[in-house]
């Protein structure tokens, strides 16, 4: 099975609500014939009338049924609800939610048992899978209140940041090992793999987005035939049919299908290999908060205390584009990777456009930008200066009264209501009042 076919077959895997359900539907089918089979070798027999049991189980079974249908509808109805009110491209990164799978499965599980439990009864009844049926009801009550609880948090604004949050902070420490420190250390390159013409060109053979590429995969596959592959696309862009996805230097042999089985294209972004997308699913929450028809700064708040939290990780490591080498320190891949300003950008550029009118957006991005400034290296401070002066001439142009040119200019990692800000705030609008 090549690198491809088994990203697709993960990927489906983890981004499929029904695998991990059909799966206990046999596992518990399976589980009752064992039972029933080892019941009867045994001799387990139930005191309970079988027609009592049977009209018990019925009533679990169709009780059960209904209630798969109503969880399985309400997290479809409450995901698109949260999706609408946040962004929609949060669905995919809450479906994916372990947790939740596993109790649909569970569900699952207790409603077939249950079913062919009642199948099995004649004119005994089996007392271990008859245990099994009934008390896997009750866990299955007990499951739905815990969903129920995990579901309400996952889908408040500061849960579903922070969900995405623990995913980003993960890709990045895959995608960028090395911190900005290791970096510093120059790293012999006498020779640009690049500065020839490239032996040759292939490309894209479908549309799609670019999902994750095998980087070992094309390391070793440069290194077999002895040349250099550039891939052109960075993780996150958008490649229709006929662009150019790889150059190759040195050599006009490698096969074009081998180079197709180490990248992977869908339909949408994803976090796994693309530090990037989190930053953008952030800013989408933001955005949509600062909106008029919302008009929820405060959300958009949130979701600047997890970019910060990003950022600080970010700047700490080392972002230039990445050329893999091989055991002989010869650069056999080159791939291309989002640069600090790029992520900073990103990160703060919608945020103050459509928060221009907020005095607390405008605090919580000056204590965000100022806090950076003064923790990260000093090499990631120039892009973070222009920030902070973009925000302040932002402030001087849209708040025509100076007490509130003198509130936004305060530092409140609240936004507004941060102690150090307050007084600071105090200070600043005596100032800007005084003759």
């Amino acid at each position: 099975m090549t690198w491809l076919q088994r990203y697709r077959v993960r990927h489906y895997y983890r981004n499929s609500m029904w695998i991990l359900p059909v799966g206990a539907m046999l596992l518990a089918a399976i589980l009752v014939r064992v039972l029933h089979w080892f019941e009867q070798a045994m001799g387990w027999q139930s005191d309970y009338n079988p027609d009592t049991m049977r009209t018990v189980l019925g009533t679990l079974a169709g009780a059960l049924f209904t209630f798969i249908v109503f969880v399985c509808s309400s997290l479809l109805l409450v995901v698109q609800l949260a999706s609408a009110q946040l962004t929609p491209r949060l669905i995919g990164v809450l479906f994916k939610d372990p947790v939740t799978k596993a109790t649909l499965a569970m569900f699952v599980f207790a409603f077939t048992f249950t079913s062919s439990a009642l199948a099995r009864i004649g004119e005994t009844v089996p007392e271990l899978t008859l245990a099994i049926a009934v008390y896997s009801s009750a866990v299955c009550l007990g499951l739905f209140l815990f969903l129920i609880d995990r579901v309400s948090k996952l889908l408040r604004p500061s849960g579903a940041l922070r969900s995405v949050s623990r995913q980003a902070h993960e890709v990045i420490e895959n995608v960028y090992p090395r911190s900005i420190k290791e970096s510093r250390v120059p790293a012999p390159e006498p020779v640009d793999p690049t500065a020839a013409l490239p032996a040759r060109t292939i490309v894209s053979p479908m549309d799609g987005v670019v999902l994750a590429f095998n980087v070992k995969g094309l390391t070793t596959l440069a290194t077999r035939n002895n040349c250099v592959i550039e891939m052109l696309p960075q993780v996150g862009n958008f490649v229709s049919v006929g662009e150019p996805l790889f150059r190759v230097y040195g050599s006009a042999d490698l096969s074009a299908e081998a180079l197709y089985q180490s990248i992977a294209l869908g339909e949408e972004r994803t976090m796994e290999q693309d530090a990037a997308f989190a930053f953008r699913v952030m800013v989408d929450v933001a955005s949509k908060a600062l909106s008029p028809a919302v008009n929820d700064p405060t959300t958009a708040v949130l979701a600047l205390d997890q970019i910060h939290s990003l950022l600080r990780s970010v700047g700490s490591r080392c972002l230039d584009d990445e050329r893999v080498r091989d055991a002989k320190g010869v650069v056999r891949l080159l791939y291309r990777t989002p640069d600090w300003e790029d992520f900073v950008t990103l990160a703060v550029t919608e945020i103050r456009q459509f928060g221009g009118l907020s005095i607390q957006i405008a605090r919580r991005l000056r204590a965000m930008l100022e806090d950076l400034i003064h923790t990260l290296p000093e090499e990631r401070t120039s892009q973070l200066q222009k920030e902070l002066l973009l925000l302040h001439r932002s402030a001087e142009r849209l708040f025509l009264e100076p007490e509130d040119r003198a509130l936004a200019g305060i530092s409140d990692a609240q936004g507004v209501g941060g102690k150090q800000g307050r007084q600071s705030a105090i200070r600043q609008v005596k100032k800007a009042v005084s003759p």
